[in-house]
């Protein structure tokens, strides 16, 4: 028969064990709950039926997730106002693979975008390519020519 005190010493390793573990889940939950939540909204927002092309005078260009957004400056025409268009794509580690970084556009660039317009006429899209005034166009991975009323992957 073992002695007591080799029970008791074993016992008291697994419930060590027990807490140890215990603690580390309790630590990953408090790490999860803690991290930003990514608020993803849905592509339904643009209607990819339709293609705009905008001209304008790029105002910001925002480098960061979820979605990279261009703001650009757009004259009006036929006595129409200026608007300022807010025109979005993927994430960056999407457009870094399709060959954008956080110095493709700077304010004061003059470009032309050919995007999808928000459905509810609002001055927004999503970009299906960009065209520089140097003749040079970047698009995006994932992003095939627009089908009507389907969303593209990725987006």
């Amino acid at each position: 028969m073992a002695a007591p005190h080799s029970q008791t010493s074993k016992e008291f390793k697994t419930m060590k064990s027990v807490y140890r573990t215990a603690a580390a889940c309790g630590l990953l939950l408090a790490f999860a709950a803690a991290s930003p939540s990514s608020a993803h909204h849905s592509a339904s927002m643009f209607d990819f039926a339709k293609q705009v092309t905008l001209e304008g005078t790029v105002k910001d260009f925002n480098w960061s997730n979820p979605h990279i957004s261009v703001d650009l400056v757009v004259e009006g025409k036929n006595g129409q106002p200026t608007k300022t268009w807010t025109i979005e794509a993927s994430s960056t580690g999407v457009m870094s693979r399709a060959g954008w970084t956080k110095r493709t556009m700077n304010p004061g660039d003059k470009v032309s975008i050919l995007c999808s317009p928000l459905r509810d006429g609002g001055a927004g899209g999503s970009i299906t390519t960009v065209t520089f005034a140097n003749g040079k166009t970047l698009g995006w991975l994932n992003r095939p020519t627009p089908v009507p009323g389907q969303a593209p992957k990725g987006a």
